[in-house]
This record gives C-alpha cells, structure tokens and sequence, in this order.
C-alpha cells in the first residue's frame, strides 16, 4: 500500500482563492483593508523565511502587511511599546510576534500584551480558553490547517482514535482539545503523547490519526504506524540542505492511508488560516467600532 498525499500545497491555495474572494467583498461593504502587523526581532533566518512567506501570501488575498523589523539587542520594555502602538491602531486588525524572541524578552509577557482581537495566532490566554470552551474567537493557525488537511483529505475524524505527539501551546495542546470538540473534523478520542509517555510506539499503533508535532526529525517509523492510518507531519527539521517532518516519510507512506509532505503539507495551510484569522479579527473591530 502506498499513501495518498495529501497536499497542503493545493489546498492552501483554494482556501487562500475563497479567501481573496471574501476579503474583497469585507473591504468593498465596509471600505477597510484588513491590515496584518508582524513583529521580526533579530535576524534569525528561518523566522524571516517564515515572516517572507507570511507578506506575500497577504499581498496575494488583497490583506495589507507591514513588517516591523527590530534589532536583536531590542529590549523587552521597547518590544512592548511596540505592541501597545499596534493595538491601539485601529488600522491594524492583526498582531503576530514572530517566535522565537531573543533570550532577554520573556515571550509569554509579550503575547499577553498583544490585544485578545488583534491576537490572530490565537496565543493569548483569553482566545485559548474560549476555544478550550468550544466558543473559538479565533483557531490557533496551525492545528486549524490540520483539521482542514483531514476535510480536505475525506478522513473520518469522528469516533477515530488520535493521537497527538507533543504537548506545546502553539500546537500540541490545542491540537488535542480541537480534535475532541463537537464540529468538523472533531469529535475523535484523544490521546496526548510527550516526552514522559510511556511504551510510546505501543501508542501510536492504536492510531486511526497521528499527528507529530515534537521537532525531531525522521522520529515516527513505520512500526509506529497502524496499516491504514492517517498522519499529520507537523515537523519542519533542517537535516543538512534538505527540509524534513518528524515523520520518516519514505517509510511511513507504505503503511499510512493518507500522509502529508514536508514540505507542501502543513506549512501552506499555517499561513493560510493565519489570514483567515486576520479577516475574522477586521471583521470583529468594524463590528465593534
């Protein structure tokens, strides 16, 4: 058997074509661009990729960018100042704080500060709880382009067996509590597997879904996986020149069902949930002006 791709590439780019469609009819009814803000601290390589990819994506869905490039030796009491600016703007609808930050900026400080409706990572403490509620403001970015691989990829989410492989705020955790909420692509049994887990392979061969979020490369094998399974890869790893997921992929995809890319899978699908978010939060602000 050998796994169905599911391409994150292509999916990302329907969603980022409807979501061109819908930004112009927001700005054409109310006259207001959504207006995304990135803060880049440093020059850490792999962030200004990522921020790169982030502008021109917005510039593709008519969403106005604006970065704001700081210098590494930036303190924390400047990087705030900078967050009390934009979120008393009321042009700018989205605040995303390029992670990670230089060692002296505590990060969590930083991501409290930003305004719970500009807060279009989904990082704030106010979003969190509301999405752990099932009442989402908005969808932390990257575990909503997993959900929308598994719709787009026809998986049968409801009563199947997850398990999510790492425990971090920005995807593991809100990961799990998406996949056991009632909606689409929900209602699954969740398990949350980390560093501590014990027996963990006897784990993920219970899977009907698997979604590697641990930032090591090649870790899930083929003796990990159920025949027939469906894996996630949320891994970006630099071996060497070459990009790869936490999944080792070769392997992985003669025992899955379905399998995504690194890259072309989950990547694509960050970015284009992080302009939905930045829509969303316009739409909040003219609602509420």
């Amino acid at each position: 058997m050998s796994a169905t791709i599911i391409d994150g590439k292509a999916i990302a780019a329907e969603l980022r074509e409807q979501l061109a469609t819908e930004v112009a009819a927001f700005t054409d009814d109310s006259g207001i661009t959504p207006h995304l803000a990135a803060v880049l601290v440093g020059e850490d390589p792999a962030s200004a990729v990522y921020v790169r990819n982030k502008q021109r994506a917005c510039e593709k869905a008519s969403i106005r960018s604006t970065l704001h490039r700081l210098a590494a030796e930036t303190t924390q009491d400047e990087l705030l100042a900078l967050v009390a600016e934009l979120n008393a703007d009321p042009n700018t609808h989205g605040i995303l704080v390029q992670l990670p930050l230089p060692s002296q900026i505590d990060e969590q400080s930083v991501l409290d500060a930003v305004s719970p409706i500009k807060d279009v990572d989904c990082f704030h403490a106010e979003n969190v709880g509301l999405m752990v509620q099932g009442r989402p403001r908005f969808l932390p970015c990257t575990p909503a382009g997993c959900q929308q691989l598994l719709l787009a990829s026809g998986t049968q989410v409801a009563g199947a067996h997850a398990v999510v492989l790492g425990r971090s705020e920005i995807v593991g955790k809100p990961m799990g509590m998406m996949l056991v909420q009632r909606g689409a692509a929900a209602n699954a049994t969740v398990t949350i597997c980390h560093s501590r887990t014990a027996n963990l392979a006897e784990v993920t061969r219970q899977a009907d879904i698997i979604v590697a979020a641990i930032g090591k490369p090649n870790f899930v094998t083929a003796d990990m996986v159920k025949p027939g399974a469906v894996v996630i890869d949320v891994g970006i790893n630099r071996v060497g020149e070459k990009l790869v997921g936490d999944v080792d992929y070769e392997a992985v995809r003669n025992v899955a069902s379905a399998i995504t890319p690194v890259p072309g899978g989950v990547g694509p699908m960050t970015i284009a949930m992080l302009l939905k978010n930045t829509l969303t939060a316009a739409r909040l602000q003219a609602a509420s002006a």
